[in-house]
């Protein structure tokens, strides 16, 4: 009996340990909070007791986080074909290392079985090691690969359209040469046939490891290559007898800073422009008429850098803006439709902007659309695509279908019976492809095909005859090709008089932070899924961190002000005090509070430091905000506070980006997303609108109301 009283009086004393009267009956003010469906959620160490293990912490060290899993883009389902590609390219190189430095059988671990075989363990995803040598001896081939443009080569790694000497002669079919394995290309080629026939499927290792492994090879390509790779394009001769078309494609997040300084001079005084405002699909309305107001945006930065509506140069003008997302397809029917009717088969059209504003998206989804020939799109291989800046290094194009009359009225047709269905009448694939992109954006389109070729006339290519391989003599078994490989190839006439659209390389711009990121840093920078608007009721005093790419110290004011986030939903916003503000950027930079950039203080010591620059606003209204503050291409907050009230803000950016104040600001009302304050917290529960599908069934009606 005094056995149990002595248990029982334990088990009391542990579980009726008092609250310290220290802390708050909430919990820490500064307890990091957690993102539920509808907002946040306190979670801290301070809601409970401390265990005898624990040491006692003071709740004003602690930090608070705000986070958003519910925002994060889904893992996309591993695409089959690329990884079975690569464990292939992976035993052919250990093959080829075993076969060049043969190893001696270690004896087994005692953990293994006689045979050597070591017990199933989870594979661990390990960087691919680009493998081969170049041969400087070797001249280039003249042709270019079908991922980037650039010149295929065998010389020197460093240099765009760069394969192993070993693979490149392995394409090119040279006698002597061992057969390798597939890696970078497609295939091999038979002995003697032209560069141009050999390697016209193949894509350098950079555009291999970028599609295949998701790495990024870094190139020696200065700014003014890219340039005039550009410039001698677009201005060259003029071919038909009058100027190209020039579509200059702006990404609407990164506004003024998308549109290159230097554009004007880049297209030449007698182009004709029409101005593409990408990624329209990622940014939240604020207002039904905002898709209006970022046309009108986009055409006042046009104006500021020179390209003007109607009088840019002595023939220069903007003959349109246009909104579009090359991503999931919405507005680029309307696009085909305006350049069919305007420009029709005039001349060439060139696609010009500076870098990662989705130029290679958006050639990949013409190359399937109404606007290229029919047959071109089974010949021509898509673009790479990889949010790392500077993708494509060289030329690609396709040919431009005729738009006849009666081609027109086929198109017409096809949308207006696209138009009358509704989503339930969809393919299952469809449904499956539009219910993805609702997760990931705010305005969807789909985009059809009118002239497709038949399964006939798709099994009539050419197919390769190779008479040797047929031919046998008495003595021998007759044996056939193990495979045939079919080839599609456009004809002379279809290509003799051919109008083409150009894919260019992007124009590096200077001040861009993502020119300082690595890859891994500018997957998490780079929105790609619909970015929710993150709103902080801040007081003087105040400090704002988007990650450790910014800082916005709210110096002096009247009274509190909003500031609202708008930026990639992997990017962590904290939100402490001025004072505490260098201390938590010294300590947390580089790790999981300030995660971008990624990797401690190694990674630090070689990033630029942040500096200051003081910015002096006017509060408008505690509805429409007054002005933008874009620290680079990282995002932008916008401000919003009371009618009069004065605010000294102090930014920050790293040394060498640009800082830019936005007036007016992009998407005014953007403080209007958002719900209940939460309690004990600066932020605000967030909202996400619903998205917007243009044409599909009831929505057709109500596009203009509900976009415009």
């Amino acid at each position: 009996m005094n056995g149990l009283r002595r248990a029982l009086g334990l088990g009391l004393r542990g579980g009726w340990r008092r609250w310290p009267s220290s802390w708050p009956a909430g919990g820490a003010r500064g307890a990091p909070r957690r993102a539920t469906p509808g907002g946040f959620s306190t979670v801290s160490s301070a809601e409970r007791p401390p265990r005898r293990w624990e040491a006692a912490k003071d709740p004003r060290e602690e930090e608070e986080e705000f986070v958003f899993p519910e925002y994060h883009p889904e893992e996309e389902k591993p695409d089959l074909e690329k990884l079975l590609r690569g464990l292939i390219d992976e035993e052919e190189e250990e093959k080829e290392e075993a076969a060049i430095n043969p190893r001696v059988p270690r004896p087994p671990l005692p953990l293994q079985a006689p045979d050597g075989r070591l017990p199933k363990q989870p594979r661990r995803r390990r960087p691919h090691k680009p493998s081969g040598s170049p041969d400087p001896s070797i001249p280039s081939s003249g042709v270019g690969c079908s991922g980037c443009g650039a010149e295929l080569h065998c010389r020197d790694p460093a240099l765009p359209g760069y394969l192993p000497s070993a693979k490149y002669l392995s394409l090119l079919g040279r006698p002597g040469e061992p057969p390798q394995g597939e890696g970078e290309g497609q295939g091999e080629a038979q002995a003697g046939e032209r560069p141009e026939k050999a390697l016209e499927d193949a894509v350098c290792q950079r555009c291999w490891l970028l599609m295949y492994h998701q790495q990024a090879l870094r190139v020696q390509v200065t700014r003014e290559e890219y340039r005039n790779v550009v410039s001698n394009a677009v201005r060259g001769s003029l071919r038909h007898g009058r100027p190209p078309l020039v579509l200059c494609m702006a990404d609407v997040l990164d506004l003024p800073d998308s549109l290159p300084l230097d554009l004007p001079e880049v297209v030449g005084d007698q182009a004709n422009i029409l101005v593409l405002g990408n990624k329209v699909d990622l940014l939240p309305g604020d207002s039904p008429g905002y898709l209006k107001r970022l046309q009108q945006r986009l055409l006042e930065a046009c104006a500021n850098i020179g390209l003007n509506q109607h009088s840019g140069g002595p023939n220069q003008r903007v003959i349109d803006v246009h909104l579009l997302s090359a991503k999931t397809g919405y507005g680029v029917e309307e696009l085909i439709s305006k350049m069919q009717r305007s420009w029709k088969f005039n001349g060439d059209v060139y696609l010009v902007g500076a870098t990662n504003t989705g130029k290679s998206t958006l050639f990949n989804t013409l190359l399937q659309s109404d606007y290229c020939k029919s047959r071109a799109s089974d010949v021509i291989h898509r673009a790479t695509i990889s949010p790392w800046p500077g993708t494509t290094l060289n030329l690609l194009k396709f040919p431009i279908i005729n738009p006849t009359p009666y081609r027109i009225f086929r198109r017409e047709e096809r949308l207006a019976a696209d138009a009358a269905k509704a989503e339930e009448d969809l393919s299952e694939e469809e449904r499956n492809h539009l219910k993805t992109l609702k997760k990931q954006s705010y305005l969807i389109g789909r985009v059809g095909r009118t002239f497709q070729l038949s399964q006939k006339l798709r099994k009539n290519y050419e197919i390769d005859f190779d008479a040797d391989a047929l031919s046998f003599n008495a003595e021998e078994e007759p044996t056939l090709p193990s495979k045939t490989t079919k080839k599609a190839e456009l004809s002379y006439n279809e290509v003799k008089d051919a109008r083409w659209f150009h894919d260019t390389p992007g124009i590096i711009r200077d001040g861009c932070v993502l020119n300082l990121l690595n890859e891994k840093e500018v997957k998490l920078v780079l929105p790609t899924c619909a970015i929710v608007p993150r709103t902080f009721l801040l007081k003087p005093g105040m400090t704002l961190f988007l990650g450790a790419l910014g800082r916005i110290d709210y110096v002096q004011g009247d009274q509190s002000s909003w500031f609202t986030v708008v930026a990639s939903n992997l990017v962590p916003v904290h939100i402490t005090m001025v004072e505490k503000a260098d201390a938590i950027y010294e300590k947390h930079a580089g790790h999981k509070l300030l995660t971008v950039p990624m990797g401690g203080e190694e990674r630090m010591k070689d990033f630029p430091s942040l500096v200051p620059q003081d910015v002096m606003l006017e509060g408008a209204g505690d509805a429409e905000a007054v002005a933008d503050i874009k620290l680079s291409s990282a995002g932008w907050v916008a401000i919003t506070a009371h009618s009069k009230n004065k605010m000294h803000l102090r930014c920050y950016t790293p040394e060498g980006t640009a800082l830019t104040i936005r007036k007016p600001p992009l998407l005014p009302h953007i403080v209007q997303i958002k719900g209940e304050r939460l309690r004990r917290s600066p932020a605000y529960k967030t909202q996400r609108p619903p998205p917007f599908v243009e044409n599909v069934g009831k929505n057709v009606r109500k596009q203009r109301k509900n976009a415009f």
